[in-house]
C-alpha cells in the first residue's frame, strides 16, 4: 500500500467533512495553528479545541463525568464569572460540574519523524501530556494534550453544595488556567513555526534518512479494550491520567479494524 498517496486521500476526505462541532467551527484561539498545520503537507487536524470552562449537569460514575448523559448548562472559551455560573446553576437538577479543559488537538501525520517532530514541539510549549498513537492501517496521530485542569463538583442531585463565595475561588483558578492555557498556544504556534522553518532548510541541504528512535517505547493494546476510530474521549483519558516527568514517545498498536 502506497502510504504517502493513502495519507493524501486520509486528508482530503477529512477536511472537506462538514464540521459537526457543538461550534460548528475551529476555536478562534487555535485557528492560527490549524490553518497553520492543515498548509502543511505533511500534517492534517481532525479535531480540536482551544480549551473551556464548562459546567455540566449529569451523574458521576466515580471521578468521570460521562459528557453524553450530561446538560451542558455553560460553555465559554474565554473567562468566566460568577453570575453567569450562578444562573445557569439554577437549571440544575443532577450532580453539577465545574471544569476546565485545556488546548486538546488530535493532528494526523504523514511519517513517525513529522510527528516526533511535532511532539517535540508540544513538550516545549508546555503540553507534557502529548502523545503518538500508530493504527495498523499505517495512521499515525499526535494528540496534543496537558495537564493543567480543573474539575470540582457544585450541586448534588440539584442542590447547591458549596458557597457563592467558592465558586468565586473555583473561577479564579479557572480563569488562571485558561490564561496560562493561551501562553502555552502561543507558545506552540511560535515553535511549530520555527520547527517547520529548520525543517525546510534541513531537508534543502541534506536527504532524509531514515530515522531510529531509541526511545520510542511500544505498547500493545488488549483488542478488547480498544475502541474508536483514532483518539477517543477514553484514550484521552487514559493519557490525562499518565501525567509522567520523562515526555518520551508512546506508540500503541491498535486492532486490525482500526
Amino acid at each position: 500500500m502506497d502510504l504517502s498517496a493513502e495519507f493524501k486521500r486520509w486528508k482530503a476526505q477529512c477536511l472537506s467533512k462538514v464540521d459537526l462541532s457543538r461550534k460548528g467551527s475551529v476555536d478562534e484561539d487555535v485557528l492560527e495553528i490549524v490553518q497553520l498545520l492543515n498548509g502543511q503537507e505533511q500534517f492534517f487536524t481532525t479535531s480540536s479545541c482551544a480549551g473551556r470552562i464548562i459546567l455540566l449537569d449529569g451523574s458521576i460514575n466515580g471521578s468521570e463525568v460521562r459528557k453524553q448523559n450530561c446538560s451542558w448548562l455553560l460553555v465559554t472559551h474565554k473567562a468566566c464569572v460568577k453570575d453567569d455560573v450562578v444562573v445557569a446553576l439554577r437549571r440544575a437538577d443532577g450532580d453539577a460540574i465545574l471544569k476546565f479543559e485545556p488546548l486538546v488537538l488530535h493532528v494526523q501525520c504523514r511519517q513517525l519523524q513529522d510527528a516526533r517532530i511535532l511532539h517535540s514541539v508540544a513538550i516545549d510549549s508546555g503540553f507534557r501530556n502529548s502523545g503518538i498513537t500508530v493504527g495498523k492501517r499505517g495512521k499515525i496521530m499526535l494528540a496534543v494534550r496537558s495537564t493543567h485542569g480543573l474539575e470540582v463538583p457544585l450541586s448534588h442531585q440539584g442542590k447547591l453544595m458549596v458557597t457563592e463565595e467558592y465558586i468565586d475561588f473555583l473561577l479564579k483558578i479557572a480563569n488562571q488556567k485558561m490564561e496560562e492555557n493561551k501562553k502555552r498556544i502561543e507558545r506552540f504556534y511560535n515553535c511549530l513555526q520555527h520547527a517547520l522553518e529548520k525543517e525546510t532548510v534541513s531537508a534543502t541541504s541534506h536527504p532524509k534518512e531514515k530515522v531510529n528512535s531509541p526511545y520510542i517505547r511500544k505498547k500493545k493494546r488488549n483488542p478488547e479494550k480498544a475502541h474508536g476510530k483514532h483518539v477517543t474521549e477514553e484514550n484521552d483519558k487514559e493519557l490525562e491520567n499518565n501525567d509522567h516527568d520523562d515526555p518520551g514517545i508512546s506508540v500503541t498498536i491498535f486492532p486490525e479494524d482500526y
